[in-house]
């Protein structure tokens, strides 16, 4: 085995790197019912690009750069998309000086154990009252990314604003909208149709 030695950035820039590994190993064409039932000819399975290690630092790179100007304490969203992506931010805040950490909502509350929802906060720590940033590895309707939403909000914790990785622009932005809630994307899946 060899040792590991850093590798070199297969792109300078992150999002053109990002939008690279998506079109590699995420993106893809044919029938398939998306999480907010719709039908749809394309998909995102950004799981594969997101635990991949420069598909994660782009993305930590991206998102906070996004962010760099706003008091975000949190960043986490939806089990499981949002896991890998909430990582890359906080390892990317931390290596340039900041200290935003990590969290996961559950989908549903386990019937063992401590039953909470919100996961990865130290001991005896809440949201409640943070600034948190809520992150999603694809959007259509929103639905998913305004579950933790309210979950977080339940918590009190202060939903600064929701970043996805790709919005596939099927009317994310009108629910974030209605919620008077900020919404941002990396990019959108028309980068993707072009082709």
């Amino acid at each position: 085995m060899q040792p590991l030695r850093r590798a070199e950035p297969a792109h300078a820039n992150a999002r053109e790197g990002l939008i690279a590994l998506i079109k590699e190993r995420s993106f893809g064409r044919g029938k398939i019912t998306l999480a907010s039932g719709r039908e749809s000819d394309f998909y995102f399975d950004l799981r594969p690009t997101a635990l991949h290690p420069a598909g994660a630092a782009y993305i930590g790179e991206l998102v906070v750069d996004m962010i760099k100007d706003l008091d975000i304490e949190y960043v986490g969203g939806l089990a499981m998309g949002a896991i890998p992506i909430a990582t890359a931010v906080a390892i990317a805040s931390y290596q340039r000086g900041g200290n935003i950490g990590a969290f996961f909502v559950r989908k549903a509350e386990k019937n063992y154990g401590t039953r909470k929802l919100v996961e990865g906060l130290p001991k005896g720590q809440t949201l409640k009252g943070k600034n948190v940033l809520v992150v999603e590895d694809t959007t259509t309707s929103g639905g998913s990314a305004m579950q933790a939403v309210q979950v977080l909000r339940e918590e009190g914790a202060n939903v600064v604003l929701v970043i996805t990785i790709v919005d596939r622009q099927e009317g994310a932005e009108e629910t974030f909208a209605a919620e008077k809630l900020p919404f941002r994307s990396v990019l959108t899946a028309d980068v993707f149709l072009k082709d």
